[in-house]
């Protein structure tokens, strides 16, 4: 699992009929603390995230996968929550 924030959508025309009917985001991996990490990647969205919002990602290809219970399936990794907030121990800031 990791921290990420929606930065844009995907629209395709044609796509693998496993996508027809979901919504693509462009996410970017963040810090707890909320500082951009890595470069941005696609995921599925499971909860109606919008642009901006802190997501929870499953980005493990088998556990996304199970979500929606297909081994075939050509996914990575899927948003499966939005996150209101984060609070650490002072010891891990």
């Amino acid at each position: 699992m990791m921290l990420a924030t929606v930065v844009g959508n995907l629209f395709a025309t044609r796509k693998h009929p496993f996508f027809e009917g979901k919504s693509l985001l462009i996410v970017r991996e963040q810090t707890p603390h909320g500082r951009a990490h890595g470069p941005t990647f696609l995921a599925v969205d499971r909860v109606s995230a919008g642009m901006g919002d802190r997501v929870l990602i499953n980005k493990e290809g088998s556990g996304a996968r199970l979500l929606f219970g297909g081994e075939e399936i050509p996914l990575q990794a899927v948003i499966v929550g939005v996150v209101e907030g984060v609070a650490m121990e002072e010891s891990l800031q």
